[in-house]
């Protein structure tokens, strides 16, 4: 029989104001102390498996661990909820408890998603801390799960609702409700009692906490083989942190940590090494095919150039090699990287060509009679050379303001992470491609 809202209970001492979600082995209910006007919690066993055989063994249990954990209270431990009635309402026993307000450790995951390590490892250890005096006074909890772990808006995480003898019923039923079988070991299904069974429910919750997903059952591990995902795979955490969960989480019983302490301290290495969330590190690539296409086009620059000035020369290098840089970031996606890689450079030729003062060449690229403009103006263009020494230093100019006011802890968009690198880079290449054309036109003769 499930109690409705406004009974009362030891002659009106308790009033039902809430019928809690069932579990499998007990009815909650969220009821009222009438006289201190406080709220309570009342648990009782679900009176629906008394025809179980093992159900008066089942009744005698909840009587036992009901005293046991009433004693806890006594230690006043903050994280453990408080015991504060045990009493027979008719032929149903009662257990009542304290009222924890607050959200649920299952609630806030599924709210904010994964929490921060430090933040969850902290909810985490005091459960712990918890548990060991729960173990100290020979009791298991067997539910240490998300939904049972109330956090407060200070930070303190409190454990409730004790799965008061669960391990008795082995049947279907309760095997639906058997403290989230995601976050039960496979032989709690067995009626085991060990102390290891809370180790791996808590690291468990922890898993769900870190990472927002609750991980795969002991049971689909132990009878289907599958595979429990590691939590460093769907959350940034540390590798001490991710240690000490799934050795808490080991199929086995044997393989982890035999006591609750024995992993606490497993968490508090992991705890010190803080994982500080970055951005994932941007891997440079060094386009080579690139700069062996540079490499050569200076190469022939070089050749061409060779009987010429060469301190122009590099300037010129040093010029369109900054041109470059530029030019790269800025116009790729505009479709004009042949300017970078052909045009420019063609400047050098033409400002330092033996060929310049050539009669052919001077008629061509200078009108030294002048240009006839409307109205009987004489207009004489500079050389092509001087528009083009203009060019360099203009350039020269515009790096510099570009070195001096860009943010230079930004990786930039171009071939390396550093404006200055590029451009280093770039002179190196465009420098080694001239020697490489001077050097072939020393060498080799035959191809003047």
């Amino acid at each position: 029989m499930v109690w409705v809202v406004g009974q009362q209970l030891q002659g009106g001492k308790y009033i039902i104001e809430k019928v809690l979600p069932e579990g499998g082995f007990g009815i909650t209910y969220k009821a009222r102390h009438t006289l201190l006007k406080q709220l309570v919690v009342i648990k009782t066993p679900n009176e629906r498996l008394k025809n179980l055989p093992d159900y008066p063994k089942y009744l005698q249990r909840f009587m036992e661990e009901g005293q046991r954990v009433a004693q806890l209270s006594e230690k006043k431990h903050p994280n453990i909820v408080r015991v504060t009635d045990l009493f027979k309402e008719g032929e149903i026993y009662c257990l009542v408890m304290d009222f924890v307000p607050g959200e649920s450790l299952f609630d806030l995951v599924r709210r904010r998603g994964a929490l921060p390590p430090t933040e969850a490892v902290e909810y985490v250890r005091q459960i712990g801390e918890a548990l060991t005096v729960v173990h100290q006074a020979r009791l298991v909890h067997r539910d240490a799960h998300p939904g049972n772990i109330m956090v407060q808006k200070d930070g303190k995480a409190i454990l409730i609702d004790f799965g008061i003898a669960g391990e008795i019923l082995q049947t279907v039923e309760s095997s639906k409700h058997f403290g989230n079988l995601a976050f039960a070991p496979y032989e709690q299904m067995m009626g085991s009692r060990e102390l290891t069974l809370d180790i791996y429910c808590l690291a468990a919750s922890l898993y769900y906490a870190v990472t927002g997903q609750p991980p795969t059952s002991s049971l689909e591990q132990k009878l289907n083989n599958f595979r429990l995902i590691k939590p460093n795979q769907l959350a940034n955490i540390s590798d001490e942190l991710n240690w000490a969960i799934l050795k808490g989480m080991e199929l086995e019983a044997k393989n982890r940590p035999q006591s609750m302490q024995e992993w606490l301290k497993l968490l508090e290495v992991a705890n010190r090494t803080v994982e500080v969330s970055l951005p994932p590190k941007k891997r440079i690539t060094i386009p080579w095919g690139w700069l062996t296409r540079h490499l050569l086009l200076y190469a022939v620059f070089g050749f061409v150039s060779a009987p010429s000035d060469w301190a122009r020369n590099w300037i010129f290098a040093w010029t369109f090699a900054c041109c470059y840089a530029l030019i790269y970031d800025r116009l790729w996606t505009l479709g004009f990287v042949g300017i970078s890689i052909v045009i420019l450079p063609l400047f050098l030729v033409f400002s330092s060509a033996s060929t310049w003062d050539e009669p052919m060449y001077k008629s061509l690229l200078r009108a030294d009679s002048g240009w006839v403009l409307p109205g009987g103006f004489v207009f004489i263009p500079p050389s092509l050379q001087i528009w083009v020494y203009c060019l360099a230093l203009f350039c020269i100019l515009v790096n510099i303001f570009n070195l001096v006011y860009s943010n230079t802890n930004q990786p930039e968009s171009g071939l390396f992470d550093s404006k200055f690198i590029t451009k280093l880079i770039l002179f190196i290449t465009s420098s080694l491609g001239l020697g490489l054309g001077w050097w072939a036109y020393q060498m080799f003769p035959i191809l003047r």
